[in-house]
């Protein structure tokens, strides 16, 4: 029998020896691999802490003792020894385990994380509730360096080392985040020696010393009381020490031996510690440590090669059709910036980089940054476009009324990943944009139907005088051919793309095309669907909307964002202004709840907002009305 099958809770790995620990590593990272092969997931960053895991879990008591991870996507050793072994292959899929920290699926998960630099902040928050509590338990922050660039950990770190409470952080240094890291934090980071060098540094200084006549002994025994000075002095110590922290470090991340010696000292010391880990990411399988951006977040692979099933898909990606069209438009007007936090292959962004590096600023992790620094470009007469995943602009919603729209900026907000996202689930949907950026006065907001219409909108974008956003979705586009030089469009203007008279799917971005198959279906009933492609949520094209909902009486607004102040509920506020509000009007979108994690397909299926959902909606609305003999008003 294998080692990780008789690992059923943490408790199991306190009877086990190094050198078995040592297997044990070795089991769990061919199971990561070869699961993520098949469900997908984000490898590169698991294979760099297993040993940094197993070594938490075989010192520290959890959960009774608090292991919060930062960010998320590094708990997959976590999961297989703390009672998920036999669900791991689930990871990700419909009903199975997330691939982030989720409390209601473990107790053991102490805090959930999808996105960066919370950790400390949570676990400050926890030791200070034991502190209160007299609770003699330990809480551990373990942060990737990368999440370290966030500004919120250093709020963290100020508070704790001003607190005094007992705290550890585990920074995990692999100099990455999802691509290399950069600025001044992660340089700094990155000056630290191997134990290597350090011993031989002080073998030579102490071979030197004593050679001196009658003192040189006795300055070798003051500079060895001073070792931890000399350390600090070479490391990032001397920066966390000023922060009130105690600094344990470098020490190497796949030695299961120091890494226990270190956690078991660190065990023993009162208040706020860092322990300062260097680890490998993608360890152990040559194609993610050779390319661990690629492997941070990977679809389903082939194990022997490395390949995934998109290096040979035919259909361009909305990301890379767009950092493609970036590029194009910035070599005739060298007035654009891109910006990006940390992702620039996420954001399609690292096309544009290598063409244009002197207009490219990768800021970190840091999206409220991101904003302010790309309105500061702004007032300086550039055209900054900040491309971000829709979840992750949330954290920066002040900044984008603040500094941004409250100004008037011409700031374009590119983002990707608008809608529902698949297997990442509830943390990275991005479900709520529309409804937090059409109120913001300023703000134009579109979302595109095809992959063409992406190109033409960004265009527009970028001759647009103030705030815009532009949403498009995870994956492939839908086959389009693409126009060599896009054109502009009219701000507020939509397109029928089909006639009918039963009624009118109104619908944006990704929904459109499902709109169009929901009406083919509803066609082979007997039942006629007009489709609009709205194209702009704010301003919406009132007049195309009205004009079709007088002319069939039942309105249908189609969305991936959820109801509330979405989409839909902006059609509701246009028409009823205008007072050309139809008899029926149903909207159809994401409900009050986060949306768990799965495939597009299975989520729209769920959600009724595919093809057949949508033609189903329809279907029953009319019966309903058919029924009752009168028309009703159905706002769904």
């Amino acid at each position: 029998m294998s080692l990780l099958h008789t690992i059923d809770s943490p408790k199991d790995l306190k009877r086990l020896s190094v050198k078995e620990l040592e297997s044990l590593a070795k089991e769990v990272r061919r199971v990561i691999i070869h699961t993520t092969a098949c469900t997908g997931g984000h490898l590169a960053p698991n294979l760099g802490v297993v040993e940094l895991t197993l070594a938490l879990h075989y010192v520290f008591d959890a959960p009774n003792d608090r292991i919060v991870w930062d960010v998320g996507h590094q708990c997959y050793t976590h999961k297989l020894v703390t009672g998920r072994r036999d669900r791991f292959h689930t990871l990700r899929q419909w009903q199975g385990i997330s691939g982030f920290p989720k409390r209601d699926e473990s107790f053991y998960d102490a805090f959930g994380a999808g996105h960066a630099s919370t950790s400390i902040s949570a676990a400050l928050g926890m030791a200070s509730a034991k502190h209160l509590k007299g609770c003699p338990s330990r809480i551990i922050a373990v942060i990737g360096d990368g999440s370290m660039t966030g500004g919120m950990a250093f709020e963290a770190l100020n508070h704790a080392g001003d607190l005094g409470r007992d705290l550890i952080v585990v920074l995990n240094d692999n100099e990455m985040s999802i691509s290399p890291n950069v600025g001044a934090f992660s340089s700094f980071l990155s000056r630290k020696l191997s134990s290597r060098t350090v011993m031989s540094l002080k073998r030579e200084v102490e071979s030197t010393l004593k050679a001196i006549p009658g003192v040189g002994a006795n300055i070798v025994q003051l500079l060895k009381k001073s070792e931890e000075s000399f350390l600090a002095f070479f490391t990032p110590g001397m920066l966390f020490q000023a922060l009130r922290f105690q600094y344990i470090g470098p020490i190497q991340g796949h030695r299961l031996d120091r890494l226990i010696e270190t956690f078991e000292a660190a065990k023993a010391l009162k208040g706020p510690v860092l322990i300062h880990v260097g680890t490998v990411k993608g360890k152990g399988y040559e194609p993610a440590e050779c390319d661990p951006a690629r492997f941070h977040g990977v679809g389903c692979f082939d194990v022997a090669t490395g390949k995934t099933a998109k290096d040979d898909a035919d259909v361009p990606s909305y990301t890379s059709v767009f950092g493609r069209c970036l590029t194009e438009l910035a070599e005739k007007d060298p007035r654009i910036v891109a910006i990006t936090a940390a992702m620039p292959q996420g954001t399609g962004l690292d096309v544009f980089a290598q063409v244009y590096p002197k207009r490219f600023f990768d800021v970190g992790i840091a999206e409220q940054h991101a904003v302010t620094f790309a309105a500061g470009l702004a007032v300086e007469g550039y055209r900054p476009v900040v491309a971000v995943y829709s979840t992750f602009l949330q954290r920066a919603y002040d900044q984008i009324v603040h500094d941004v729209c409250l100004q008037n900026l011409p700031v374009v907000f590119a983002m990707d990943r608008g809608g529902l996202v698949g297997e990442d689930g509830p943390t990275h949907h991005g479900v709520f944009d529309l409804s937090y950026l059409r109120h913001i006065p300023n703000m134009v907001v579109m979302a595109p139907k095809d992959e063409n219409e992406l190109r033409r909108m960004l265009k527009t974008a970028l001759q647009h005088k103030g705030p815009i956003a532009l949403r498009y979705p995870r994956g492939s586009g839908v086959g389009v051919a693409l126009d060599p030089h896009p054109t502009e469009l009219p701000i507020g203007r939509g397109e029928l793309l089909r006639e009918g008279g039963d009624a009118v799917l109104v619908a944006v971005g990704a929904s459109v095309m499902e709109a169009l198959a929901a009406a083919e279906i509803l066609a082979r009933e007997g039942i006629e669907a007009a489709v609009i492609n709205a194209r702009f949520v704010k301003p919406l094209d009132v007049e195309l909307i009205g004009r079709w909902a007088q002319r069939t009486s039942f309105v249908v607004t189609v969305e991936e964002n959820v109801r509330q102040g979405g989409f839909g509920s902006a059609v509701v506020e246009a028409l009823s202004d205008e007072g050309l509000m139809p008899p029926r009007l149903l909207r159809l979108g994401v409900p009050d709840t986060f949306v768990p994690h799965g495939s597009l397909r299975q989520l729209r299926k769920e959600l009724g907002l595919d093809g057949e959902g949508i033609a189903r909606s329809v279907r029953e609305a009319l019966a309903t009305s058919k029924a009752h003999g009168v028309p009703i008003r159905a706002v769904g």
